[in-house]
């Protein structure tokens, strides 16, 4: 299977736990780093996810896909909270994110920068608007030429 059919299928195995649990699917990703496979799942709820969360999730998660038993290469699971500084992914993440900081990476230079933290000021379908930090000038970014966003660390 291709990376990114393990994520839908692992996102289609882990989808029920998550809604049964009232928690929210943040992400699924499935990444070799340092010649180890890892499945990594990324959950939230009102209030913030737990360690007790993330094991009902991990345990649920590990009987299905041994059940399965589709993903030929040995990974490792990690469930956990995505974090303070989550990625913007989904309609609702970037809903959520209007008026926060956001840290951005392009694929290619746009007005001579290829990396910009702003505040998300508007999006759609198509684009997304930002008021830099360094600036009061909107800057309207295609999401097509982003690699990611993410809110920014703000201490």
């Amino acid at each position: 299977m291709k990376k990114a059919e393990i994520e839908l299928h692992c996102t289609e195995l882990v989808t029920p736990i998550i809604e049964a649990n009232d928690f929210e699917l943040v992400d699924v990703e499935y990444v070799r780093e340092g010649g180890e496979y890892y499945l990594r799942v990324y959950a939230d709820k009102e209030g913030g996810i737990n360690i007790d969360d993330c094991v009902l999730i991990s345990r649920a998660l590990e009987e299905k896909l041994d059940e399965e038993d589709k993903l030929t290469d040995a990974y490792i699971l990690e469930v956990s909270s995505p974090g303070l500084t989550r990625p913007l992914k989904k309609e609702k993440d970037f809903e959520r994110s209007i008026g926060k900081l956001v840290d951005i990476k392009l694929y290619q230079a746009h007005n001579g920068m290829k990396e910009l933290t702003g505040t998300l000021d508007v999006f759609d379908e198509q684009s997304i608007t930002v008021i830099p930090e360094q600036s009061d000038t909107p800057v309207t970014i295609k999401r097509s030429d982003i690699s990611m966003i993410r809110l920014a660390f703000v201490q």
